[in-house]
């Protein structure tokens, strides 16, 4: 049998991983991996993660499993951190998963079993990963229009129209903030237009919020999905612990799906803790328990808000520094957008070719539609940055 399995396709990013490391060059740099880095360049983890560890490990009595949703209590905290007031918790139905990613895929599972002729739309651009997974489960797959590669900002008129194909029981998955790959965000009332044109077409949203607290703030990032949750009958949000806790590898997401009534809840939870148990059957724990801590303990939630709210600060820092310095050396303001653009990634409009010339040149490694993580730099490599794109992007 195996003997019969061609050769998959390579991650582009996974794949540049591998470039970056063979290059012998000290000078090189890395902004290709949606990773956090810190200004040494390393992944730290958060004080409170650390604190909150200790504490499992001195209280912990059993590793048996919890349910198939996860730990109830889990559910219950990322309600509160998403969703808020916004609506009421008892519409909300919500699984572990592993990681952001399983969310994602765990949402594509349940719109297969409710409408598999349904067609999911996704942003162009979007994260590669949402159109893997699309394409290897089957499913239909349409684009609509975000970005405006010209301008490097959404092009609302163009998205609005593309939507203007949806048809009832489709899924549109938006970017809840800091979309990946641009950087570039709709405003909250855009996603009112957006919310009040799914509605007209009995289309459901699929929200992808991986980055809460990296934009404007946890409150702030967090606007637009509870927008949403206040317009529409029915959602999906798929949250990602692994950038805003810092636990990349503990693979701790959640999808919440909000039925139209209370009493529709059963049914839905029932189906998601299904989808569980056909996939994985019990979803890990610690990550996730160290966020249920982090999020139920007042002082080691400061805490983390507190060093959050460091690492936004510091990102925003290096956009306003890079939109600068690149102001000064190519003497436009062609580059301003970097500064307007929030989370930890911009396309900064390079064609393939100059991003291979860059990485060629420079030692500057980034993915070939030019997506760059901006934590990926300090203050000492964004002016090494600026040169290279001065130099190359004519």
């Amino acid at each position: 049998m195996l003997n019969t399995l061609k050769p998959q396709p390579a991650d582009k990013i996974l794949e540049l991983m591998a470039l970056y490391r063979e290059d012998p060059r000290d000078t090189k740099i890395d902004l290709g991996v949606g990773v956090y880095k810190d200004a040494s360049g390393n992944t730290p983890i958060m004080r409170a993660v650390k604190a909150a560890e200790k504490q499992l490990w001195a209280n912990e009595t059993t590793k048996s499993y919890t349910a198939l949703s996860g730990d109830p209590a889990f559910g219950a905290a990322m309600k509160s951190l998403v969703l808020a007031g916004s609506v009421d918790h008892a519409r909300v139905g919500a699984i572990a998963t592993p990681g952001g990613t399983g969310a994602i895929r765990q949402a594509f599972e349940l719109m297969k079993l409710a409408n598999p002729e349904g067609t999911v739309w996704t942003s162009n651009p979007t994260w590669p990963n949402h159109l893997s997974i699309l394409k290897f489960m089957g499913m239909n797959n349409k684009e609509y229009a975000y970005f405006d590669a010209a301008t490097c900002t959404v092009d609302f008129d163009a998205m609005m129209d593309s939507l203007k194909g949806v048809q009832a029981g489709d899924m549109v998955l938006l970017h809840g903030c800091c979309h990946n790959p641009t950087g570039a965000n709709l405003t909250l009332d855009q996603f009112g237009a957006v919310a009040d044109l799914l509605v007209e077409k009995g289309a459901i949203a699929l929200v992808d919020i991986a980055y809460q607290g990296f934009g404007d703030g946890l409150e702030e990032d967090a606007a637009a999905t509870r927008l949403l949750a206040t317009k529409l009958p029915e959602m999906l949000i798929a949250a990602s612990c692994s950038k805003n806790f810092g636990i990349y590898r503990e693979r701790a997401g959640c999808l919440m799906a909000m039925s139209e009534t209370a009493e529709n809840t059963a049914v839905t939870q029932g189906t998601l803790n299904f989808l569980n148990r056909q996939n994985y059957s019990f979803p890990p724990d610690h990550g996730a328990r160290l966020v249920t801590m982090i999020l139920n303990d007042e002082v080691l939630k400061a805490d983390w808000m507190a060093e959050l709210e460091e690492v936004r600060l510091g990102m925003l820092g290096l956009r306003t520094q890079l939109a600068e310095e690149l102001r000064k050396q190519t003497n436009s303001d062609r580059f301003d957008f970097v500064a307007q653009h929030r989370g930890m990634f911009s396309r900064i409009g390079a064609t393939p070719e100059e991003v291979m010339q860059i990485r060629k040149d420079f030692g500057i490694y980034m993915v070939g539609d030019s997506r760059l993580n901006i934590a990926g730099l300090n203050a000492d490599t964004v002016p090494l940055l600026a040169t290279a794109v001065a130099k190359t992007c004519k």
